[in-house]
């Protein structure tokens, strides 16, 4: 395949990689100033096959989704390089693609520019093996970034509740095909193994499945309860470089975070993937630590953001996850003034319960053979009027 393991035709330095950025108010502008620093020469008449962060149906602007001039500005400056480009994404379960690109802005910013849009879950998957995988032996490719010569991470900065963060690394999971990428969610606990095992099969994609370059939007991020529910933060920052892991590290460091503590990164740099030590990375302009602006932290429990539930969460997926967040935040209140202050509402998603207490409000098909314990709404996921709809039933 073309991505993963093979060499970058970018230079780079891999003992002290370089990550360059810019900032101001026009997200285009900075986008371009920073790939002025990159050597897109070898792009020519290759086939660039750009990945933002489109998996949600959401307007930009919400710091869910990578902004559309962003984007654009990659466009022009890989076509200017001679590259034919296209834009891919493959997106959570239940989001329709075509709609998420027309609602983000991404599809006006390509029939400008005769750029291909591809929805990537059309076509057929391709398997890949994992040779080191620890977590996983295997995934499911979409078709396009092993046809790709060249691919390009664009990620939105964001915290995440499963990973700490969603950057370049974590990004390329919008490159597994349709529902296996809820597979990595799914994965039962390692023996003798401290990490989570979401954290080490993210790890284990990124051996096979690494950009070749990466571009951070931190135009407008998201904090707290990402990837979908939190509160959008302006930071008016682009990052590029060569290496992921670098150019993720940075982007950490500019949240407030050390990648140290980010386990997917700290697993990868530890198997020589990448590198994340700041003092090991040369970052241009050097005054970089100038527009640090720390993000709030996803809390550690759902419970403490929503006082009077109790969320049970065992290997649910993100799609499920937002879900529930977004329903929390719309109808919560709606909830607790149905119940007496001093009782909890009991909500559970995700597919590693052994046993629920009686009474839960059982959310999503992962929780299935639960449902008996109380209420059960399905759906993959399922819709926040439909668990509204449910709780209130007879």
């Amino acid at each position: 395949m073309n991505a993963g393991l093979s060499h970058t035709p970018f230079k780079s330095e891999k003992s002290c990689p370089s990550v360059f950025w810019a900032s101001g108010q026009d997200p285009y502008k900075n986008t371009r100033k920073v790939l002025t620093n990159i050597n897109l020469s070898p792009s020519k008449n290759k086939r660039v096959l750009l990945k933002p962060n489109i998996g949600r149906n959401v307007e930009p602007k919400t710091g869910v989704t990578t902004h559309p001039q962003v984007v654009a500005a990659a466009i022009d400056a890989f076509l200017e390089a001679g590259a034919e480009v296209a834009v891919g994404e493959s997106p959570i379960t239940g989001v329709a693609m075509l709609e998420a690109f027309e609602k983000s802005g991404i599809t006006d910013i390509t029939k400008t520019r005769n750029c291909r849009l591809i929805d990537m879950d059309i076509s057929p998957y391709v398997p890949v093996e994992i040779p080191d995988g620890v977590a996983i032996k295997s995934l499911k490719v979409c078709r396009e970034v092993t046809e790709y010569d060249i691919i390009v991470s664009i990620p939105v900065m964001k915290t995440h509740m499963h990973t700490g963060v969603t950057l370049s690394v974590k990004n390329m999971k919008g490159c597994l095909w349709r529902r296996s990428k809820v597979d990595l969610h799914m994965l039962p606990e390692i023996p003798g193994q401290d990490e989570r095992s979401l954290d080490i099969a993210i790890a284990d994609m990124s051996s096979v499945i690494r950009p070749h370059l990466t571009i951070i939007d931190g135009t407008i991020g998201m904090e707290g309860l990402g990837p979908s529910a939190g509160k959008p933060k302006a930071l008016n920052v682009v990052l590029a470089g060569v290496d992921a892991f670098a150019t993720d590290s940075i982007a950490c460091e500019l949240m407030g975070f050390s990648a140290v503590g980010i386990p997917h990164l700290k697993i990868g740099t530890k198997r020589g993937y990448g590198v994340i030590d700041p003092d090991k990375i040369k970052v241009l302009p050097e005054n970089w630590k100038d527009i640090r602006s720390p993000f709030d932290l996803p809390p550690d429990k759902l419970s403490i953001e929503f006082p009077g539930f109790v969320i049970l969460d065992q290997q649910s997926c993100s799609a499920c996850q937002s879900t529930l967040l977004m329903f929390l935040k719309r109808y919560g209140k709606q909830l607790r003034d149905s119940v007496p202050d001093d009782k909890d509402i009991i909500i559970a998603i995700g597919k590693g319960h052994k046993e629920l207490p009686k009474g839960t409000l059982c959310i999503g098909n992962c929780t299935i053979k639960h449902k008996g314990r109380g209420k059960f709404v399905p759906g993959c996921p399922p819709v926040a009027s439909e668990i509204l709809n449910e709780y209130f039933s007879s």
